[in-house]
């Protein structure tokens, strides 16, 4: 299956010496690296017990063992090597020499800023998008250029929804609650114990099962670690966790000196949500769509979206994502932040749009904020005014 962030990978190896590659367990790292990958280069992967005690020992002597250009997959394991590619890198011309690969974000990304700063692009791989699944070539959403050629229904979505986009279990057609019990007793034993030094495995499943409940809300740490028995200081670690291995996005709200009262606290949001439609129980899509928690659950598809378009495509715009809410509990589902002037859009399960649906859009006119035409994000199959600023688009417009 091709991965769209493949024509942006292969342009930055072309500019720059270090390309690392993250993102959570079994998104297909590993896979696609070895599947782009040129014949001359070599492949080395740190699962491998007795190279990984090799390149943390002494590695010099690993770095010595292979020709360039190569492959290093699961670098997190061997934090030893990155002050030995950094003084190799500061010595040679060639680009793109070196390719790595790591899941351990929390503590890759500090070994990586203290060892590789201004040396190494990065690259972020997410579970499989929508576009991805189906076969086409997803266009660069920008936010004042929306257009669509295809509709998409709620059925369909939600089916998405809970299957979810982990590439092995949608290219093999696994058991889908077999593989997701597979992966969350290797994601709590490979990751998780490492990093958090977690004691009781049985409190961190219930964690796990108290953050996917809460997608699409506001984080609440003392909500979280009383369903979990933890206390709060443990929530906020094992939080922090979760969205360095980039199992969850905190999508942060929008502030602006102009608004009062607004909330501070991120939203949650899991970028494979058939993940956390297994962590809550769900059997099917349909069920989900019929249920009290089917806007979190489609905001959050929405979001998560959007963050594979920005990470996959070639083509890069410098934007920020966020949501507004305030203490009166008036919300605007998304705000896209351009060139200093931000769109609203509202996402609703609906196929039958009207301006009510867009009426705390008035609560960022007359605050000195350069507010763009925005709209609503629904089933509706055209592309229709709300108003003179605002319009209701198909959801299919984020692909």
């Amino acid at each position: 299956m091709k991965r769209e962030i493949e024509e942006k990978f292969k342009k930055l190896s072309n500019e720059r010496k270090v390309i690392l590659l993250t993102g959570a367990r079994q998104v297909g790292k590993s896979t696609f690296i070895k599947d782009i990958k040129e014949n001359n280069r070599e492949y080395v992967t740190l699962d491998d017990l007795n190279l990984r005690e090799l390149a943390q020992d002494d590695p010099k002597l690993f770095l010595m063992n292979y020709k360039r250009p190569i492959i290093i997959d699961e670098v997190q394991y061997a934090p030893n090597l990155f002050p030995y590619i950094k003084m190799e890198v500061d010595n040679t011309k060639d680009k793109g020499s070196i390719w790595l690969t790591g899941s351990q974000k929390f503590e890759l990304m500090q070994k990586v800023s203290e060892s590789l700063a201004g040396r190494v692009s990065i690259l972020e791989l997410s579970s499989l998008s929508y576009a991805e699944k189906n076969g086409f070539k997803s266009k660069l959403f920008i936010p004042n250029k929306i257009s669509t050629n295809f509709t998409v229904t709620p059925k369909e979505i939600f089916d998405d929804i809970f299957k979810g986009g982990m590439p092995e279990y949608i290219v093999d057609n696994l058991d889908r609650n077999a593989f997701f019990n597979d992966y969350i007793t290797t994601y709590l034993e490979r990751d998780v114990r490492n990093l958090a030094q977690v004691g009781d495995l049985m409190a961190f499943r219930k964690f796990l099962v108290a953050v996917a409940s809460r997608n699409g809300e506001v984080l609440n740490f003392e909500s979280i670690s009383e369903d979990a028995g933890i206390d709060s200081k443990t929530a906020k670690k094992w939080i922090s966790i979760l969205q360095a291995s980039d199992i969850i996005y905190l999508l942060e709200p929008y502030f602006n000196s102009e608004l009062k009262r607004v909330t501070k606290s991120p939203k949650i949001v899991f970028l494979d949500l058939g993940l956390c439609s297994y962590l809550c129980g769900w059997n099917s899509g349909e069920n989900i769509m019929n249920s009290s928690v089917s806007g979190h659950y489609l905001e959050s598809y929405v979001i998560s979206e959007l963050i594979k378009n920005k990470r996959n495509n070639a083509k890069t715009l410098n934007y920020d994502i966020y949501y507004y809410r305030d203490r009166d509990g008036k919300e605007i589902d998304l705000i896209i932040s351009l060139d200093n002037v931000i769109y609203p859009f509202e996402i609703k399960k609906t196929a039958n749009p009207n301006r009510s649906m867009i009426k705390n859009f008035k609560i960022l006119e007359d605050k000195n904020i350069k507010v763009g035409d925005g709209g609503l994000l629904c089933f509706y199959p055209s592309i229709i005014p709300l108003d003179e600023h605002n319009k209701s688009y198909p959801i299919s417009v984020i692909f």
